[in-house]
């Protein structure tokens, strides 16, 4: 699975690698946080994991995002500047159609409760922003935080939802990764909200 990106990962330096990623880097493996989970990386045998399940491999996304990331993060800082995903290079042309961020599924998980949004990224680990009726920041990849934005539905309004990066975001993943990263996120958030 992901052989071109397991090739490009394999020529990079593991040294300059876990600096430009801020990621641990433990005998032959890296530690990526990713979306609340840590997740271990073999740097030899080509395999991504959870740290707290190692027998699991990661599933397709998390691992096109994990390598994604390790492959093109770059060590710079945070701009501390918010912008819609319209907003990052290419991302006006980019996050159209099938490839929209998933606002949709927050306003269905969360809308009618915001509060719940709050609770979820709690368990996710996410810290609490003062946008909207609730948002949270997460940091989907420790270079990549993405605030997540709900305004509750009322008699006059449905429910509305702003997913919104630090404006480096691009320069750290290929869109079609972030947008992976985003998906995966809100997917982990609406489990974690959902009753057991």
């Amino acid at each position: 699975m992901h052989e071109q990106l397991w090739d490009k990962f394999s020529v990079l330096d593991p040294v300059d690698m876990a600096v430009r990623t801020r990621c641990r880097i433990e005998s032959d493996v890296f530690v990526v946080p990713f979306a609340g989970r840590d997740y271990t990386v073999g740097i030899r045998d080509r395999r991504i994991a959870p740290a707290d399940a190692s027998d699991e491999p990661a599933g397709y996304l998390e691992q096109l995002c994990i390598l994604a990331y390790l492959i093109n993060a770059r060590d710079i800082p945070l701009a501390q500047r918010l912008v819609s995903g319209e907003k990052l290079e290419a991302g006006q042309f980019f996050f159209r159609g099938h490839h929209a961020l998933p606002t949709r599924t927050l306003e269905e998980a969360f809308g009618d409760e915001p509060a719940r949004l709050l609770a979820a990224g709690d368990a996710i680990g996410a810290a609490r922003s003062s946008y909207g009726d609730a948002s949270i920041s997460v940091r989907v990849l420790p270079n990549v935080p993405v605030v997540l934005v709900i305004w509750a539905c009322d008699d006059e309004f449905e429910a509305r939802a702003s997913i919104l990066f630090d404006e480096t975001a691009a320069r750290q993943l290929p869109l079609d990764a972030l947008l992976a990263a985003v998906q995966f996120t809100v997917k982990r958030l609406v489990g974690a909200a959902s009753p057991a």
